[in-house]
C-alpha cells in the first residue's frame, strides 16, 4: 500500500483534536498523488467567519465558495487581499516552484490553507480537491486536518464526448456536464454537433442547414427492429450558445472541441445540399440509426466549398488548437459508382494499395484537403481511427477507439493519440451484466462496468519515452442513439466517471481499485450535494 495512504487511514482512524467536528478526507477522486502529513501544523477549523484571498482571481474564489456553500451550508466571503488581522483563510499564491501548469499544493495549518500553483488551472484542481474533501453534509465547523497534497495530471487530455447530434441537450444542460467535467479533473468536453440524424451548429452564411438540418421527423425505437416513435425532434445551437458555452467551459479550464463529421455521418447535410450527394438524392435528415451509405461526394468542388464555408464559422466561435473531422464509418458504395468521385481519382492519380482500396484513399486525399484548409487557420485535425487508415498525415491526431495495438502503430508512426478504446471507454453501454438493473439503451453494447473502466492502461508496454509523448490523454465517450435526457446521461456515466478520472489523472502507481471503492462513497456524496442522479449497483 502506498505511504499516503496508510498515513492517511491512521490519521481519520484517529479522534480529532477537535472532539465531535466532522473531518476533512484528501483521499477523494481522483486520488491526489502525494499526501504527506505536516508534521509542523495543526488542523486547521474551515467556519463561516474565515475567508477567501484570491489576489486577482476572484472567479475561481467564487466558484470556491459556491462549492464550500453546497457542501456544507455556509459561503466563504471573498477578498482580494486579508485585511483582517489573525482571520483564518484560504489563500490563492500564484508560484512558479509548481512546475506542472495543471498541477497544485494544497499546504495546511491552523491558521490558513494555501493552495499554489503556477496558472489558474492549477488553483482550480486545487480548489476541487478542497472542496470535495468536506464531509458534504451541513454543519458549522470542518476540521482540515494539517496535510501537504502535491498533485499533477497524468495526462494532459482528459475529456468525454457528448453527443447531442442524435439528441439535441439545451444549454443549461451542456453546462451541467461541463460543470460534471469538472468536478472529475476533466479539461475537454467532445461536443459531437453533427449527425445523420441533425445538424446543431448555425451557420450564418447557410441558414438552411439549421432550418432543415436540424430537424427530423422522428426517432428508432431500439436497434434495426424498424420501428419509430414518429415524434418530430429537433434543436440547435446558435453561434452565441456556442460561445456561450466556451466562456463557461474555459472558466472550468475545459476546451470545447467541435466535431463536424465528414465524409460519413452527413444525411443531415445533405437533406440542405441534395447537389453535395453522389446521387443527387432527394435526402432526409435521417430518422433511424447505424451507417448511412449516403456520404458527401468528394468529387465535387461544391463540397469544399460548403465545409470550408462552415469551417470558417467553426473556427470564429471555437478557439481549441484541434478541430475534429470525424471520418468513421463513410461507406465507399456510391464513391465507386459516381463519375465525379472517379474523375477525381484519376485527376489526382490516386491509386489502390495493399491496404486500401483506391476509394479509401480518395478519403485520405479528402481529409488532406480539409486539413490543409484548418492548418492555414491555426488548427490542428484530430478524427477517428478511419482517417489513418485511410491516408491522412502523419501530422493528424486520432481518436483510437480500437485496442492498445491500434495505439501504439499509432504513436510509432508518430501520430499523437487519445485513447477512447470502446471496450472501456464507452459509457452509452450497460454498466452490469445483468440487463434487469440497466435501462433499454444499447442492446448491442458489451457491459462496460466499474473495474473495467478503472482496469484501463492506456500506455501499451514496449513503447520508448518519445514514443509515449504521443498518447495525449484518454477519454470517454457517450453516444447518444439512445441517451435523449440529462438524467440518463448523468445515470450512464455516474460513477463511472470517477473511475475514468483516475485512469487520466492519477499515476498508474497509485492506483488501487479496492482503494477507489473505498473512497467511491465520498464521491457520491459529492454527487449528491450536486443534485447528480447516479447508479448505485455496478460491477
Amino acid at each position: 500500500m502506498n505511504k499516503h495512504i496508510i498515513v492517511l487511514i491512521a490519521g481519520f482512524i484517529a479522534i480529532s483534536a477537535y472532539g465531535e467536528l466532522p473531518q476533512a478526507d484528501f483521499r477523494v477522486v481522483p486520488l491526489p498523488n502525494t499526501i504527506e502529513k505536516n508534521e509542523k501544523g495543526k488542523s486547521f477549523i474551515l467556519t463561516k467567519e474565515c475567508g477567501i484571498e484570491c489576489g486577482g482571481d476572484t472567479l475561481i474564489a467564487r466558484l470556491l465558495a459556491d462549492d464550500v456553500e453546497k457542501a456544507t451550508g455556509f459561503r466563504l466571503e471573498t477578498v482580494r487581499k486579508n485585511v483582517k488581522k489573525n482571520r483564518p483563510y484560504v489563500k490563492f499564491e500564484i508560484n512558479n516552484s509548481v512546475k506542472h501548469p495543471e498541477g497544485y499544493e494544497i499546504r495546511v495549518n491552523n491558521k490558513n490553507i494555501i493552495i499554489t500553483a503556477s496558472t489558474r488551472a492549477g488553483l482550480f484542481y486545487g480548489c476541487k480537491t478542497l472542496f470535495k474533501s468536506l464531509p458534504q453534509i451541513k454543519v458549522d465547523s470542518v476540521e482540515v486536518p494539517a496535510y501537504v497534497i502535491s498533485d499533477a495530471p497524468r495526462f494532459s487530455y482528459r475529456g468525454m464526448l457528448l453527443d447531442c447530434g442524435r439528441h439535441f441537450f439545451p444549454v443549461k444542460d451542456v453546462k451541467t456536464f461541463i460543470d460534471m467535467l469538472a468536478l472529475h479533473n476533466m479539461n475537454t468536453l467532445h461536443w459531437h454537433l453533427t449527425e445523420d440524424q441533425g445538424w446543431r451548429f448555425e451557420v450564418k452564411k447557410h441558414p438552411v442547414l439549421t432550418e432543415i438540418g436540424s430537424k427530423r421527423r422522428g426517432s428508432e425505437i431500439g436497434w434495426a427492429v424498424g420501428l419509430n416513435d414518429s415524434i418530430p425532434h429537433e434543436g440547435y445551437y446558435s453561434q452565441d450558445d456556442c460561445r456561450e458555452i466556451v466562456r463557461y467551459a474555459a472558466e472550468r479550464n475545459i476546451t470545447v472541441i467541435p466535431e463536424i463529421d465528414i465524409p460519413g455521418h452527413t444525411t443531415s447535410l445533405l437533406a440542405c445540399f441534395p447537389e453535395l450527394g453522389c446521387t443527387g438524392g432527394p435526402y432526409t435528415v435521417s430518422d433511424h440509426w447505424g451507417v448511412h451509405e449516403d456520404i458527401v461526394c468528394a468529387g465535387n468542388d461544391k463540397t469544399f466549398e460548403i465545409l470550408q464555408d462552415v469551417f470558417d464559422e467553426i473556427c470564429d466561435v471555437f478557439p481549441s488548437e484541434y478541430i475534429n473531422i470525424g471520418g468513421d464509418e463513410a461507406p465507399k458504395t456510391r464513391w465507386e459508382k459516381c463519375p465525379k468521385c472517379q474523375a477525381r481519382i484519376e485527376k489526382e492519380g490516386i491509386t489502390a494499395s495493399d491496404s486500401r482500396t483506391k476509394e479509401s484513399a480518395l478519403q485520405g486525399w479528402f481529409t488532406r484537403k480539409i486539413e490543409q484548409y484548418l492548418n492555414k487557420k491555426g488548427r490542428k485535425v484530430i478524427g477517428w481511427n478511419e482517417i489513418a487508415e485511410t491516408g491522412a498525415s502523419a501530422t493528424s491526431a486520432i481518436m483510437n477507439r480500437y485496442d492498445s495495438v491500434a495505439t501504439a502503430n499509432a504513436v510509432r508512426e508518430g501520430r499523437d493519440v487519445v485513447v477512447n478504446t470502446s471496450a472501456y471507454c464507452y459509457f452509452d453501454y450497460p454498466q452490469s451484466s445483468d440487463l434487469r438493473l440497466e435501462p433499454k439503451l444499447f442492446p448491442l453494447g458489451e457491459t462496460v462496468g466499474l473495474s473495467r473502466v478503472y482496469s484501463l492502461e492506456p500506455v501499451p508496454d514496449g513503447l520508448s519515452e518519445e514514443e509515449k509523448s504521443h498518447i495525449l490523454g484518454v477519454q470517454a465517450n457517450v453516444w447518444g442513439e439512445f441517451i435523449s435526457k440529462l438524467l440518463l446521461v448523468q445515470y450512464q456515466t455516474l460513477p463511472r466517471m470517477a473511475a475514468m478520472s483516475e485512469v487520466q489523472w492519477t499515476e498508474s502507481g497509485n492506483k488501487n481499485y479496492k482503494d477507489f471503492l473505498y473512497r467511491l462513497p465520498g464521491m457520491r456524496k459529492v454527487y449528491d450535494t450536486h443534485g447528480y442522479f447516479h447508479k448505485a449497483h455496478f460491477e
